[in-house]
């Protein structure tokens, strides 16, 4: 019976597809050869990219880290004493290497690579890739944000990357990956662009990538991506692998976020962003239902003294465009903010129970309002701060997290007595629900001089410590 009704099913599907007429190319096709009939000509894009890699740079970087696990148990006085010998362990501080990529940006000698590759390092080495002369490089400024830092090292008349405009790339767009992968020297790879404007990847809190599926290898981070011209379209800067090697899936951050941010390094050493203190986040599918707008940055909460909170802004407010620029997504307004200056003046535009407003805000600077929220004097050696997105993204936190985060317990401090550590989410003391500094700096000021309960959130899971 199973096999009857099988048939059956099989040719009613057949007789209805007889009725659908496809879309079918002409079958007679012409191949040809894209280098001609001249059997002398090779196919190569040689001159192509020739020019781009006299401007990669090989990096390579030493940092001091202290021994961890077994190695930090064995290097114990009581293990020394019991057994007479060190058993062969290093010394507890010891030299780690990294290699990566950089770019050349200017004929004197400013380079460009991902904040990951030179970040605390001790040391930045920088070799050229023609004659392979090598330099000690300065670190001029970085922006751990968007993962990008500026190097310079002292020489002239060197070989600058010519910058292309990453807005005109489109899908489909050949690239070449150029940099140091696994430390074998300079290499390149070629691939398409396979996507453009990926955000919410994880990797930064500023994320426009160019997905590309040229091979994007350990070392490769800071190298140059660029088109068939030779031109720079990105800065390599991460893979998506389940295995840590190449599975098609790189990252590049675009040429002019890289020179957006590489001019403000160069110009002032650091990156100085506006702040409106809210919290945003893209339209559901049921939230679609109740907006006219069905695209936008929608408003989860909004910090009290904050701009927009000044300005009028409310939890519910849809964002949809700044400065007359359309805001499609959350990510299109946190980039646009974060690309202007504190004390800019910017005019929002947002729909509010079906109505279209308006709101002017002179916004602040992100990093003097989150230092702002922060009191150190509460429990000696502990540093904490307010929930926001900055603190939410480094520390991966939900969006329904509450309480307030502590941002470094200082060693020997009344604090690590205690045993609060850094990254730990303060949610109660004694009976009383924790939600900003303000309120936990009250607390604990009432509950002086006798033992508190203090509940924590480590990682997800509660843990009560006492605090006297």
């Amino acid at each position: 019976m199973k096999k009857i009704m099988l048939i059956s099913a099989v040719a009613a599907s057949f007789l209805f597809a007889a009725n659908v007429n496809f879309n079918e190319v002409n079958s007679d096709v012409t191949r040809i050869s894209p280098v001609g009939n001249d059997k002398n000509v090779i196919f190569s894009y040689h001159s192509s990219i020739s020019e781009a890699k006299k401007s990669v740079v090989n990096i390579s970087t030493t940092k001091t880290v202290n021994s961890q696990g077994v190695e930090q148990m064995f290097s114990d006085p009581f293990f020394k004493d019991f057994f007479g010998f060190n058993f062969g362990v290093p010394k507890e501080r010891e030299k780690s290497t990294s290699l990566g990529s950089g770019v050349i940006v200017s004929k004197d000698g400013y380079i460009i690579t991902n904040n990951h590759v030179i970040e605390d390092s001790d040391q930045i080495l920088v070799t050229l890739a023609s004659g392979g002369k090598e330099y000690k490089a300065k670190v001029i400024g970085s922006d751990p944000k968007t993962d990008l830092a500026v190097i310079k090292i002292e020489a002239n008349g060197l070989d600058a990357i010519t910058f292309a405009d990453s807005s005109k790339l489109l899908d489909g767009d050949m690239v070449f990956a150029i940099g140091n992968p696994f430390g074998v020297g300079e290499s390149v790879t070629q691939g398409i662009v396979s996507g453009l404007n990926k955000d919410n990847i994880g990797l930064n809190q500023y994320e426009n990538f160019i997905q590309t599926d040229a091979s994007i290898n350990p070392g490769n981070s800071g190298g140059a991506l660029v088109d068939s011209r030779g031109y720079l379209v990105g800065i390599n800067s991460a893979i998506l692998s389940r295995s840590g090697d190449n599975s098609g899936i790189g990252f590049a951050i675009p040429s002019n976020m890289v020179k957006d941010i590489a001019k403000k390094l160069i110009n002032d050493g650091k990156i100085e962003r506006g702040y409106i203190g809210v919290m945003i986040a893209n339209l559901t599918d049921e939230q679609k239902d109740i907006y006219t707008n069905k695209e936008g940055a929608l408003i989860s909460s909004v910090e009290k003294g904050l701009p927009a909170d000044e300005a009028g802004l409310k939890r519910g407010d849809l964002v949809i465009s700044a400065n007359d620029k359309p805001i499609k997504s959350a990510n299109d307004l946190k980039n646009f903010i974060g690309s202007l200056s504190p004390n800019s003046t910017i005019e929002l535009t947002y729909e509010r129970s079906g109505k279209t407003m308006n709101a002017k805000i002179k916004l602040a600077n992100m990093d003097t309002s989150t230092k702002a929220t922060k009191e150190n004097a509460i429990i000696e050696g502990l540093s904490v701060t307010n929930l926001n997105d900055e603190t939410r993204f480094k520390f991966k936190l939900n969006l329904d997290t509450f309480g307030v985060l502590v941002t470094d317990v200082k060693s020997g401090s009344k604090a690590e007595e205690f045993g609060f550590e850094r990254g730990d989410i303060i949610v109660q003391v004694g009976e009383e629900i924790i939600k900003d500094v303000q309120g936990f700096s009250k607390t604990i000021k009432q509950a002086s001089g006798k033992k508190t309960l203090v509940w924590v959130n480590r990682k997800g899971i509660m843990q009560g410590l006492v605090v006297k």
